[in-house]
């Protein structure tokens, strides 16, 4: 018997956000058209699958509800942002979601090269994943550009700052300059920038901010993404991770219904392929708690199955991560600070600190990051031509390796070569607090996503709770750092 021929619908969400009533409106489409699961991709847009006879009634139901799709393409990326981090993973930044909606109005063409756009405040979101990478400096209004040229890792630093206005015309110009200059720019081993440079201000003329300082990031650390969290105001957020990347119909739908019936106007994808749903008043737990009940959707995963960057829709990935996690938690291995990608096709630009790389079948190569830093696209081969069935041990050995080497000072001083980084170079062991019931911990240097500011000692917290799960501050345990609990969320 012949298999159905099928088609995968991807559509893009500028930003990661999207209306409750668009996407409930899509999620129709959708399921008329015989999809049973959306899944979201790791630049935050979504796909669905169809069968090739409900092609034409799909693509008639899209043109009337005005969506723009592709059909087993993706020459299009989708805008990638972080504002899906606006008050919960960052609240010391000049970027509201005023400024992500301006930029985003401003984009009158679909870019064919990667854009991001990104706070530097935060860590949730890559850096470096697109083609043009807009991070936000100190200056209001003013981004740095980092543009990553296509099919290489070569990062060139745009001379001046950005003004947010800017960023739409200027990307389309860049881009016209490196798609019709693919000898110069484009899968190159050597890349003139100052050719590129000179080429762009001669098509778009720039507000002329200087750079006063180097872009400095914040030190990797994954934020924890899943179940109900409190945040600011005594509201919640709800994170939602899906094991098999698949979040049933009815799901969705009824996500979305408990949206519009609760006025809670956005919904908000991720690039580590979860959902996000900000705004859910302390009044309505119980509702948003009955719908995960209803469709058995679990919360609270292990950190080391959610910090993971795999291709779209690729089902060897998923299952060898799949197996990854399963050995990582019978050994109860710790991946805090870590993150890993694996990567089935040559280039594709998924960001990690530890990359698992196709070598031919059943066989791969293991890399890591320069310091084991995400954002940094220099990567040094740890071990070569390893096979399938031999990876568990080796990434625990990687693993154990970065612990061994986390404080040691050349480690933690910054690379001359770059000027991205900011890491931090006291080695003083400091005491932290952790959650004896989720594991969650409390660290001064950087505060907490509910609001505490970093800097604040916890001795001096009145009434604290733990944001996660919500225990009593005499819940936590005072550890030495590097001495956590290895089940430890983190």
């Amino acid at each position: 018997m012949m298999e159905k021929e099928t088609y995968c619908i991807k559509v893009n969400l500028p930003g990661g956000v999207v209306s409750a009533g668009d996407l409930y409106e899509l999620l129709l489409i959708a399921e008329n058209a015989g999809a049973e699961a959306i899944r979201i991709g790791n630049r935050q847009q979504l796909f669905f699958c169809i069968e090739a006879a409900n092609l034409e009634d799909m693509e008639m139901d899209m043109l009337r509800g005005g969506i723009d799709y592709e059909i087993n393409e993706d020459e299009f990326p989708n805008i990638i942002s972080s504002y899906v981090t606006d008050a919960i993973f960052n609240t010391e930044s000049w970027i509201k979601e005023g400024v992500y909606k301006d930029i985003f109005d401003l984009f009158n063409f679909n870019p064919r090269l990667k854009i991001n756009l990104v706070d530097r405040n935060q860590a949730f979101v890559p850096f470096f994943s697109g083609n043009f990478n807009f991070i936000t400096s100190d200056v209001s209004n003013y981004w740095y550009m980092y543009v990553r040229f296509p099919k290489t890792t070569d990062l060139y630093c745009w001379p001046s700052l950005i003004y947010s206005d800017d960023i739409p015309a200027l990307s389309q110009v860049a881009e016209h300059i490196l798609m019709d200059h693919k000898t110069l720019f484009y899968d190159q081993q050597d890349i003139n920038h100052q050719k590129f440079h000179e080429l762009v201000t001669a098509k778009y003329d720039l507000v002329n901010q200087p750079i006063t300082e180097p872009l400095k990031l914040p030190d990797f650390q994954l934020p924890y993404y899943e179940g109900l969290n409190r945040y600011v105001n005594n509201k919640y957020w709800l994170g939602i991770y899906r094991r098999n990347e698949l979040f049933p119909m009815n799901f969705m739908k009824d996500i979305c219904s408990l949206c519009l019936k609760n006025r809670i106007g956005q919904l908000y994808t991720t690039p580590w392929k979860s959902l996000l749903i900000k705004g859910i008043n302390d009044a309505d737990r119980k509702e948003w708690g009955d719908i995960l009940n209803k469709h058995r959707i679990n919360v609270r995963h292990a950190s080391n199955e959610l910090n993971w960057q795999l291709e779209n829709l690729n089902t060897e990935s998923l299952e060898l991560k799949q197996q990854l996690v399963r050995e990582f938690e019978a050994y109860d291995l710790r991946t805090y600070r870590l993150s890993f990608a694996i990567k089935m096709q040559p280039k594709t630009g998924l960001p990690g600190s530890i990359i698992i790389k196709k070598h031919s079948a059943d066989v791969f190569d293991v890399l890591h990051s320069r310091d084991f830093n995400p954002n940094s696209k220099e990567y040094i081969t740890f071990q070569e031509q390893v096979a399938k069935h031999d990876l568990g041990q080796c990434l625990i050995q990687l693993c154990n390796h970065f612990y061994d080497t986390l404080f040691d000072q050349n480690l933690l001083q910054p690379s001359a070569s770059s000027e991205i980084l900011d890491p931090k170079t006291d080695t003083e062991i400091h005491h932290i607090y952790q959650c004896q019931n989720c594991f969650s911990i409390y660290d001064k240097t950087y505060g907490d996503g509910a609001g505490i500011a970093p800097g604040i000692d916890f001795e001096t917290l009145n009434d604290y709770s733990c944001p996660t799960c919500e225990s009593s501050k005499d819940s936590f345990v005072r550890l030495e750092k590097g001495m956590l609990n290895t089940n430890s969320y983190k």
